[in-house]
């Protein structure tokens, strides 16, 4: 008899993952049924499950990733994901607050995503957003095709001063410093916290 098996799965938060993911799985021999940023499901027959286990841990863990064990991480894996899709796809367009963004895509209170958030990352769901969209200001600038203006639409801030202020608080230097300085240090989003 087949069993189905979902591991939620930590810091998996970029498209690559999934193609690396899948194909060590794949190559396994172990039947992926769906693969999505941070959620795994696989088949196996029952009497193998300990073993595709064992296969699934050894995949992820040499690839940099851990497994949610409680229903708490993966509540907070679920709002990094949704955060990382928002500031992938510029400009962003959501017409209402963060709060109420995460309220309706997760189902969940904010006080309850925030408290979480808070506890297992140490930091508010606020200033992981903010560092995460400093992050993609730092790709545009290097990309050197938008104004810092445009840059502060694209980012749905209200103004290029803004903007500025956040950056220079987080990377302790200007926007314009920055871009003339071409020693350039990015960050992968999920290492971000």
């Amino acid at each position: 008899m087949d069993s189905i098996r979902e591991y939620w799965i930590k810091n998996m938060v970029c498209r690559r993952c999934l193609k690396v993911i899948k194909q060590e799985l794949h190559d396994l021999e172990i039947t992926v049924l769906s693969l999505e940023l941070g959620k795994l499901t696989v088949k196996a027959q029952e009497i193998a499950i300990a073993g595709v286990d064992r296969k699934v841990l050894d995949v992820l863990h040499s690839n940099g990733f851990e497994i949610a064990k409680s229903e708490e991480e993966m509540l907070v894996e679920k709002i990094k994901i949704a955060l990382i899709s928002l500031v992938s796809d510029v400009p962003i367009d959501i017409k209402e607050k963060i709060s109420d963004y995460l309220t309706k895509s997760l189902h969940r209170e904010y006080k309850v995503l925030s408290k979480n958030f808070s506890k297992n990352e140490n930091t508010t769901i606020e200033k992981y957003f903010i560092k995460l969209k400093i992050e993609k200001v730092k790709e545009l600038i290097q990309l050197r095709q938008h104004t810092f203006s445009d840059i502060a639409y694209m980012l749905d801030y209200s103004s290029v001063n803004h903007l500025s202020r956040q950056f220079k608080e987080i990377m302790g230097m200007s926007m314009t410093d920055y871009k003339n300085s071409q020693v350039w240090q990015r960050g992968f989003l999920d290492e971000i916290i």
